[in-house]
């Protein structure tokens, strides 16, 4: 089991409590930030009202009401210490697979990945596709996946001005991450490719296809894929890959 570091406790308001797990962000810290989410939300759940997870920490919106913020925090560090740390993968999330057309409108920036990285673009494509990645956080806009694990043979700076507007589904590159635009919005990463889904829906029971602790894998396609999955998803007959994360191979 790896060491565990000392929590840190940090107020947010009258009911919120910021609880800090490490100074560094990295694969088995954020592997602890979601076994203690869970284990928040399944045994205090009637006394906090969310529970949301970062990178290297846990924002736990409480009532005041129902338990006072020593009492909280007494508690949290009584499940931090049950909490194992000898897997890197959180149980309980899944697998979600997204289709990628990659280069082209879809994806302008990426022959500049592939030159900043002395790479051909389908090198970058395959280096890019060849991992699973965990989802260390979601912010920015909703539905936005900040993820971890992309190899350093693809990382390339922001763009030096931001573009005012990127399509919905864009999955872009900034430094060492990747991640994928939602919705409509501007943005500074470098633009390699597009997805058909719908990964976030807010008429929908469920809005989010995926979660913190989730984890994405990117599926190449070509344009006529592309434009089969797109009529799907319109008509609403398309179901995404979905998996349990026991079935991840590396």
């Amino acid at each position: 089991m790896a060491a565990m570091q000392k929590l840190e406790f940090f107020s947010q308001g009258e009911s919120g409590l910021v609880v800090e797990l490490a100074d560094k962000i990295d694969l088995a810290v954020n592997s602890l930030v979601h076994a203690l989410s869970r284990l928040i939300q399944a045994a205090l759940g009637g006394m906090v009202d969310a529970v949301v997870p970062t990178y290297r920490s846990v924002l736990v919106i409480f009532d005041p009401l129902a338990i006072d913020r020593e009492t909280l925090m007494e508690k949290i560090e009584q499940l931090y210490q049950t909490v194992s740390v000898g897997g890197a993968t959180p149980s309980g999330g899944k697998i979600v697979v997204i289709p990628v057309l990659y280069g082209g409108d879809a994806g302008p920036d990426l022959d500049f990945v592939a030159r900043h990285n002395n790479l051909a673009t389908e090198e970058v494509i395959s280096i890019h596709t060849a991992v699973s990645y965990r989802i260390f956080m979601m912010g920015f806009t909703p539905g936005f996946p900040y993820l971890g694990g992309m190899s350093e043979r693809i990382a390339t700076p922001r763009l030096t001005s931001p573009r005012k507007e990127i399509p919905a589904g864009t999955v872009g590159i900034a430094g060492m991450q990747t991640g994928l635009y939602p919705q409509k919005s501007p943005g500074g990463w470098q633009l390699i490719g597009r997805t058909p889904l719908k990964v976030f829906d807010p008429d929908s029971a469920e809005p989010f296809l995926y979660r913190a602790g989730d984890i994405l894998r990117f599926d190449p396609i070509s344009e006529v894929e592309y434009a089969r999955i797109e009529r799907a998803v319109l008509r609403g007959e398309y179901l995404p890959q979905v998996r349990n994360q026991a079935e991840v191979v590396q």
